[in-house]
């Protein structure tokens, strides 16, 4: 792997914004190590350190990074899907400004999502099947309690995100045009939505309006990726200090939780579902970031500081499917050696905390060097122009794949015996019905994405 990264670091164009894999990689890393930091794992079950310790929530105003890497997320969208339409075939002729073939945008969509969907799939599926089997065997020889219980219920959470990310990702084309030919008014539309849906819950009572906001604050954080493409995040300390002072305020005076992060039992999150506030928060991180950026991009022209960020890049996303795997399997082995478990918060346990993440880290590198291969990206072959149909089938599998993610991060492997269901959109999920959907959803855009005549390629890291 050494010698494919120093490559990699080596071919990297000029034109590249390193930053952006920089911020892709560090957000990630927050978010892993808040994790392992939150878990207050006891013999009796989990906890979360935040709900021990109050005056400890001011810390994810910083740890509460995913609109980073919802903001990243649009930036390579915008950058990857105008390249797919900059190489999508001619007229017959070839001639530049003929009439380009029908179903030509259809096609440009469907290799666009097989092309993003492959790389983000194939290592979550292989964590599901692997994660499916073992719950599955686990449960058949009787466990499934304790501490193997909760990890059953609880290691499939994060694809939250990755339910969230393939939405951003089928929406793309549509939100381009209209970042296009409105700019800062397709921000400001999104953005006011959300604002129309937290009236509505807060002030007049509705049911249900509140979930609208998964569309409308995640979408809003990656319209602002589309600004930074072109350049129009002109003044980010503008933007940090709207956002953290607003943010602030709706923190004070309003409905909303300290806490960026969801917490046990609480009423209200700014999380589940999102909230105008963990918007304006996000205006304040992506305003920071911004901010960083020169200084940034001064450092990354080491070269043995991007050979660092090419190598996490390659293997970030298996690193995060796997990290709670690893944490709880750190737990299972103390608690199976009869090592102690301090209390949450106490001094002993602050003591532990470097060997356990320390620990995790080391598994978690383990199960990275077990399962990275499967987060290599795969170039897409060119075959026949204009594939019929490719734009609508894509679409329907990109949404089976979202609905499927997200069923599973909801209902998790415990109960499999037993039928257990979760509710996703008010429909009942199983687990087994969230995996079928998942690789049914990607068989369709696997199907739609060949034979579309546009070469994806590979963009790394």
């Amino acid at each position: 792997m050494g010698s494919s990264v120093r490559e990699l670091a080596g071919a990297t164009p000029a034109t590249r914004d390193r930053y952006v894999d920089l911020l892709r990689v560090a957000s990630l890393g927050a978010v892993v190590l808040g994790h392992w930091l939150m878990a207050a794992v006891t013999p009796d079950g989990v906890g979360n350190l935040l709900a021990v310790v109050p005056a400890l929530q001011p810390l994810t105003w910083l740890l509460q990074v995913m609109p980073v890497f919802f903001f990243v997320g649009g930036f390579s969208h915008a950058l990857s899907y105008r390249s797919l339409l900059r190489k999508r075939p001619e007229g017959p002729e070839g001639a530049e400004g003929a009439e380009r073939p029908e179903g030509s945008e259809g096609s440009v969509y469907s290799a666009f999502l097989r092309a993003r969907l492959q790389r983000l799939l194939r290592p979550t599926m292989v964590f599901v099947l692997v994660w499916g089997a073992a719950a599955l065997l686990v449960q058949l020889l009787g466990g499934g309690g304790g501490l193997t219980g909760v990890t059953l219920r609880m290691v499939t959470q994060p694809l939250w995100f990755i339910g969230i990310y393939l939405a951003m990702v089928a929406f793309t084309p549509p939100l381009l045009r209209l970042h296009e030919r409105y700019g800062w008014g397709a921000f400001a539309g999104l953005a006011g939505a959300a604002v129309a849906v937290d009236v509505l819950r807060f002030a007049a009572g509705v049911p249900y309006v509140e979930f609208l906001n998964f569309a409308f604050v995640w979408l809003a954080v990656h319209q602002l990726g589309f600004l930074r493409a072109d350049g129009r995040i002109r003044r980010p300390a503008l933007l940090a200090g709207a956002g953290l002072v607003t943010a602030t305020a709706l923190v004070a005076f309003g409905p909303y939780p300290l806490s960026m992060v969801g917490m046990p039992g609480e009423k209200v999150s700014n999380m589940a579902p999102p909230t105008l506030a963990l918007l304006c928060h996000g205006l304040w991180l992506v305003g920071a970031v911004e901010l960083l950026r020169a200084p940034a991009a001064r450092l990354l022209e080491r070269p043995r500081v991007w050979r660092t960020v090419v190598a996490a890049n390659g293997v970030a996303m298996t690193a995060f499917l796997w990290h709670l795997t690893a944490m709880f399997g750190v737990y299972g082995a103390m608690l199976a050696l009869d090592v102690e478990l301090p209390a949450p918060a106490s001094a002993a346990w602050w003591a532990q905390v470097p060997l356990r993440i320390a620990l995790a880290a080391a598994l978690t590198a383990g199960l990275v060097a077990a399962f990275r291969t499967f987060e290599r990206p795969v170039a897409a072959a060119p075959g026949a122009t204009g594939a019929t149909g490719a734009g609508p089938l894509a679409a329907l599998g990109a949404t089976l794949c979202l609905l499927g993610v997200l069923g599973l991060s909801m209902v998790g492997f415990g109960g499999l015996l037993d039928g257990r269901t979760a509710l996703l959109i008010a429909i009942p999920v199983s687990a087994p019905a969230a995996v079928a959907m998942t690789l049914g959803g990607w068989l369709l855009v696997e199907r739609a994405g060949r034979g579309t005549g546009v070469r994806a390629g590979v963009q790394r890291p």
